[in-house]
């Protein structure tokens, strides 16, 4: 059965901007296609809405390229809108979900009580370290300076405060571990 736009009318489109066309398009195969897509996006309506719209601008862009018989153009139609979605589903794949910053109050923030007593189990963890170890971390974390500046106050190669470093954290957590503060 061929769709009730005239070949004619198809063809023109090579040579002049048809608007009348995009409009024949939408009038006659917009509904069902939309209730088509709607099944592809989940019903989500806005979605859904886009594809068809961008659906039916291909075909307006493609008018003097498509086949008449209106069992193709829906064909063709149909093939056009899944692709639209796929790429639409690739793309949001891609981009990171957008969140909604959390709540100031559902995010407890550590009290000073609790605060300090962390600092006194680090303090006395630190304390238990080799003099070695415990410099390299005190000039490094504690005092934020750079490897090549530590080694440069220790009077060591960058080499041996990045190893100092190294064996010193993983000694701090294993003191950490044991005073049940680190897991």
């Amino acid at each position: 059965m061929p769709c009730r736009i005239p070949e004619s009318r198809l063809e023109s489109v090579k040579t002049n901007n048809d608007h009348i066309l995009a409009e024949e398009l939408y009038q006659e195969f917009g509904a069902p296609l939309l209730r088509h897509v709607l099944r592809s996006t989940g019903g989500d309506l806005q979605w859904a809405e886009d594809v068809v719209q961008e659906t039916l601008l291909r075909a307006w862009r493609n008018a003097g390229n498509l086949r008449r018989e209106r069992g193709l153009l829906w064909a063709w139609l149909l093939t056009v809108a899944r692709r639209v979605v796929i790429d639409e589903r690739r793309r949001r794949g891609v981009r990171p979900r957008e969140t909604e910053p959390p709540d100031a109050d559902a995010v407890p923030a550590p009290d000073g009580a609790e605060r300090a007593l962390e600092a006194m189990l680090v303090s006395e963890a630190l304390r238990q370290l080799s003099p070695e170890h415990r410099e390299a971390i005190e000039q490094t974390y504690l005092r934020d300076r750079t490897i090549g500046e530590a080694a440069e106050i220790l009077g060591v190669p960058p080499g041996t405060v990045k190893s100092r470093l190294y064996y010193g954290i993983r000694a701090l957590r294993g003191i950490l571990k044991e005073k049940g503060v680190a897991s």
